[in-house]
């Protein structure tokens, strides 16, 4: 049975409007999600839903006997408060995620190494020009530069490689399941192998559902080269596994 006065309580209960929002903020990441495919911060959410349920909790012992433009100025005012706080503390834990600065501190020097340091462009293995570490955009035969010109090259595309291949992680993949070594470790392969085609792998899809492991180990499927399998490219796999491993429990 209702309460007798439950039109009062629908119109201006600062209890029931925190406890509508946050079955609003529950609903609206898997509608977002199920329309565009979009993910939504899992952070911001969690905290805003906390953050709606102590208010609705802390409103029970209010008494709604104000006009219901006092009571209306409130509930506004409450959940602009806990927005703001919510960014606040999301932004906090946020900042347990890799840097740029981070992982280009271990992926430059990592990808020098495996890529190799050649101040002339040749031809890869599989015939296409290629410069300094890897780098073959707009690299003709013929073409020289200096050892600091290769290095700065090389920071200015892991950086580009590590940016692109973000657009395929979900947002709970970048705030928690990302170290700088496996953020190195990813962006070692896609930086090999091209950013689609490791965005769209399994290594990826298995790291944005959780299975940290399983995508590590995806990583090692990626030693073929011109549809041959090439041992420079298997151990390679296996030295970004092991990093892409480290620092997680057995």
């Amino acid at each position: 049975m209702l309460v007798t006065n439950w039109r009062r309580v629908v119109a201006l209960s600062l209890s029931f409007w925190m406890q509508v929002a946050g079955l609003v903020v529950l609903i609206f990441p898997e509608l977002r999600f199920a329309i565009t495919g979009v993910d939504t911060d899992p952070v911001l959410v969690w905290w805003l839903g906390v953050l709606l349920l102590v208010a609705g909790i802390g409103g029970r012992l209010y008494e709604q006997g104000h006009s219901k433009w006092v009571e209306w100025v409130r509930i506004a005012g409450v959940l602009l408060v806990l927005g703001l706080l919510s960014l606040l503390l999301a932004t906090t834990v946020r900042a347990a995620q890799p840097s740029e600065e981070e992982t280009l501190a271990i992926a430059v020097p990592f990808i020098a190494q495996e890529e190799g340091e050649r101040l002339e462009a040749y031809l890869d293995i599989v015939g296409v020009p290629t410069i300094c570490s890897g780098s073959t955009r707009g690299v003709k035969l013929g073409m020289q530069m200096t050892r600091a010109q290769c290095r700065a090259l090389l920071r200015s595309e892991v950086a580009e490689y590590r940016a692109g291949l973000h657009r395929y992680f979900t947002s709970m993949t970048i705030n928690f399941r990302l170290t700088p070594k496996r953020d190195t470790a990813y962006t070692s392969i896609a930086f090999n192998c091209g950013i689609a085609a490791i965005g769209n792998s399994t290594a990826v899809k298995r790291l944005n559902n959780g299975d940290i492991k399983g995508g590590c180990q995806a990583l090692t499927w990626w030693g073929k080269a011109g549809g041959r399998l090439i041992r420079a490219l298997v151990n390679r796999r296996e030295r970004e596994q092991k990093l892409c491993l480290e620092g997680l429990a057995a």
